[in-house]
């Protein structure tokens, strides 16, 4: 463990940085079409399908 301890560290500092970025934009992506009328975009891609 103490070998390799410092790369571990930065590693999994780096990978929660990521994580926890990746969680905030998603909770806000998805805030934001709640607030912004989901029926829309479900409508357009329904006819969009069709």
């Amino acid at each position: 463990m103490p070998q390799m301890a410092p790369i571990n560290w930065t590693l999994m500092y780096m990978f929660i940085i990521f994580l926890y970025l990746s969680l905030m934009i998603l909770n806000f992506y998805l805030f934001k079409y709640k607030i912004s009328k989901p029926f829309k975009i479900f409508s357009r891609t329904t006819n969009t399908w069709k």
